[in-house]
Parts: structure tokens; C-alpha cells; sequence
């Protein structure tokens, strides 16, 4: 039988990237080849298409998980024995499209019903732990061991905490491992403001509270924490493949400081 979903909030906006993704892998152009996206989609039973998703916007999904991947395995290559924590997993395939090697203990970390959610819709795997708990009640973290390198992963969840919630999500992981590397996308101040334009967000009734607009906020969470990579959504690898009209937004918005940087991507270590 499918599976029925019934999500809110920020816990909706799952959905989109999930169908996203699907869309992505179906087509003869894939991006980010997530063909267990497919699989996921066709066990549940939800109309898709009311997730708020426009046409064509499946791409620039592909096109930032396909980032965060590519920096994820970057660093995973020189870090062989580590701890992978995906914070706000939602229904995302990660684990299974990097296919750390087993030196890697991955956690996905979610709410409680959503970690419901994946249990019931992806199979088991070897060194995976799935943890159901608000990312910001920091005791979620005493189930980690903490003797490893640490990757934190971030897609798609900086701009949903509040700034505190955040800030002391981001210190204490510093604090608790040896060291590390953060890796997700933000939005800016401004940026928050525009997110009444995003039909996903709006469908699902998600709210977004932490906005930033420097390396400099983010470095001084923590005095170890130094920025790697700071690169806008626009300069995202990919966008010249892509049909005319996007080509020509994408072009459109490098020119313009306000919408460079809207949406920022970073990689923090420390």
C-alpha cells in the first residue's frame, strides 16, 4: 500500500525537493541522477503536483543538492574515517547517492515523523543511523560519537532556525568534535524578504527567521570556525546546460549585487 503523507511547515517543503529530484532523474538531461527519488515518489501517496513546485525549478533543486554532494564527497575522499551528520534530512537519498565508505557512520537527523517517514519508504544500510529529533534540541547529539572528524551537512535548513537556535546548533557541534567541515546554503536578509515569490514555500506554509549576509557573522560563531568557500547560487555549476530562459535569468541576476546574493553557499571549517 502507498504510503499517506501528511506534512506542514517547513516539514512540507520536503515534498517539493523531493519531487524535484524525481523530475531531475526521469529526465534524458539529469543533473543530479537520483533515481531513488523515483522509487521514494511512487510509494507515497500524495499529488505531487500540489506541492507548489513550478515547472523547470526541478533543475536549480538538482542543481544545489549536486553542490552540496560534490563538496560532501570532497571532503569524504581526505576524511575516510568519519561522522557524516545530514541535519534536516527530509526524504533526501544522500546517503545512498554518496555511498560513503565503511570507515563512514552517517546520521540523518529530522523530526520525529519524518524520520517515520524515511523508516518506512528506504531500505536499511550498514553504518546508518537515523536520528528522529528537532535539530535545535542539542541532547539529539549525545547519541554521536564524537571521536571522529565531523561533515556536517546543511541543505535547505540554515534559513528555517532562528538565529539562536542556529548559532548554538553550529557552536556546540564545534565544540564536540576534534574538527570539521560544514557545507549548506543560506539566504540573506533580503533574500528572506523575496521568499513570498517561492510557490513551495507559500504552498506549504514554511516560514524562514535566519538570514546572512557575511562570512563574518557566520566565522564568529566560534573562534575555530573559518570560511573555506563562499560561492552565490548563481555561480552554480551547471546553469549553461539549461534552456535559454533560465540562462538568460541566471545572466540577468550575476548582474545585479542584490540577487548575487540572495542565496550563498559556503563551506565552514574548523
Amino acid at each position: 500500500m502507498a504510503t499517506k503523507v501528511r506534512l506542514s511547515g517547513e516539514r512540507a517543503t520536503l515534498l517539493a525537493t523531493l519531487w524535484g529530484r524525481a523530475l531531475d532523474a526521469r529526465s534524458s538531461a539529469s543533473i543530479l541522477h537520483d533515481t531513488m527519488a523515483i522509487q521514494v515518489v511512487e510509494q507515497i501517496d500524495f499529488d505531487f503536483r500540489r506541492t507548489g513546485l513550478r515547472p523547470g525549478e526541478e533543475y536549480t533543486v538538482a542543481l544545489r543538492a549536486r553542490q552540496i554532494d560534490v563538496w560532501a564527497k570532497e571532503w569524504l575522499a581526505t576524511h575516510p574515517e568519519a561522522t557524516v551528520l545530514h541535519l534536516g534530512c527530509g526524504l533526501d537519498s544522500r546517503a545512498w547517492r554518496l555511498d560513503p565508505g565503511p570507515g563512514v557512520r552517517w546520521f540523518d537527523v529530522d523530526y520525529p515523523d519524518v524520520i517515520e517517514l524515511r523508516e518506512k519508504l528506504y531500505p536499511p544500510r550498514e553504518h546508518y543511523t537515523a536520528i528522529g529529533s528537532s535539530v535545535t534540541d542539542l541532547a539529539w547529539l549525545e547519541q554521536v560519537p564524537a571521536d571522529r572528524p565531523v561533515l556536517v551537512v546543511a541543505e535547505g535548513l540554515v534559513y528555517y532556525l532562528r538565529e539562536d537556535e542556529g548559532r548554538a546548533l553550529f557552536h556546540t557541534i564545534v565544540e564536540r568534535f576534534p574538527l570539521g567541515q560544514f557545507v549548506f546554503e543560506t539566504l540573506s536578509r533580503r533574500g528572506m524578504k523575496l521568499q513570498k515569490m517561492n510557490k513551495a514555500m507559500q504552498t506549504a506554509g514554511a516560514k524562514v527567521y535566519w538570514g546572512i549576509d557575511s562570512v563574518a557573522e557566520l566565522e564568529s560563531i566560534h573562534p575555530r570556525l573559518r570560511c573555506v568557500t563562499v560561492m552565490s547560487a548563481l555561480d552554480l555549476d551547471g546553469y549553461a546546460a539549461l534552456g535559454f530562459k533560465y540562462r538568460l535569468l541566471v545572466g540577468l541576476g550575476r548582474l545585479i549585487p542584490t540577487l548575487r546574493k540572495m542565496a550563498t553557499f559556503y563551506r565552514l571549517s574548523f
